[in-house]
């Protein structure tokens, strides 16, 4: 008996290699910046966003949608990845910041909240979103 399980497993696994079915790997990330001076260019006196939550919202070239969510590392950058069949990969995606939790960077820190493009790199390669932006509650007064 234990056999025969194990020839009919064997025979699924042929199966399902030979059937044509390609996984697809896709990545997405980013970062996200506190812009101290809120003069929309990354400078010195800048730093990186931990902890800082994005949503990824994904349409797959079967029509599905799909929603991730990510939180930034010590770095500031956040990454959403998945491996699906190849008929199934991201066509279009929409990258938004959510919220940051840190003490004093808290605004969101340009006009546009969300990025939207569409995802046609091969398997295995990532899309890097241009950064987020958060600014300070009070400007400092060097900035001034």
């Amino acid at each position: 008996m234990e056999l025969q399980k194990k020839m009919v497993m064997n025979l699924l696994y042929l199966l399902i290699f030979l059937s044509g079915v390609r996984a697809w790997t896709g990545e997405i990330h980013g970062r996200v910046i506190c812009d101290v001076c809120g003069d929309s260019s990354i400078g010195p006196e800048d730093h990186v966003l931990e902890g800082a939550e994005v949503a990824v919202l994904c349409l797959t070239k079967s029509g599905e949608v799909l929603n991730y969510q990510a939180f930034t590392n010590s770095n500031g950058i956040y990454t959403v990845a998945e491996t699906m069949p190849e008929s199934d990969r991201w066509d279009a995606c929409l990258a938004r910041p959510i919220s940051s939790f840190h003490d004093h960077c808290t605004h969101h820190g340009d006009g546009k909240v969300g990025i939207k493009f569409t995802y046609n790199l091969p398997s295995g390669y990532s899309h890097t979103v241009r950064p987020f932006l958060y600014l300070p509650a009070k400007v400092p007064m060097y900035c001034i």
